[in-house]
């Protein structure tokens, strides 16, 4: 009786806990709709050019070996855009407040 007690209630916190995470992703996904992110592939130049100016650029991660491209990452006050050399290989979206949960932030 109690071992199938823990499983109904270890059941439950899983899916309650899976509900939530949709809810959180559901809203960034809404509001990443109505943001014009660079797309992939765009040089460097480009994305200065439409964006402007970054309002910071973050040292760049990556490159110790040779298979590993360094990866550049400039920050607008919407969106993080990352370069593989001079070409967007993605861009995401900061959070909107501080309180709110989502991807972690750059490392600086």
């Amino acid at each position: 009786m109690r071992l199938t007690s823990c499983l109904v209630l270890s059941a439950l916190l899983c899916v309650a806990g899976g509900a939530s995470a949709d809810t959180l992703l559901v809203d960034r996904a809404q509001h990443k709709a109505h943001v014009a992110l660079p797309e992939r592939g765009l040089s460097s130049a480009q994305v200065q050019a439409r964006y402007g100016a970054p309002s910071e650029r973050l040292d760049p991660r990556g490159g110790q070996k040779r298979q590993w491209p360094t990866i550049n990452r400039w920050v607008y006050p919407q969106f993080t855009v990352y370069f593989e050399r001079d070409r967007v290989i993605d861009a995401v979206l900061n959070q909107a407040t501080a309180s709110e949960t989502g991807p972690r932030p750059a490392i600086r």
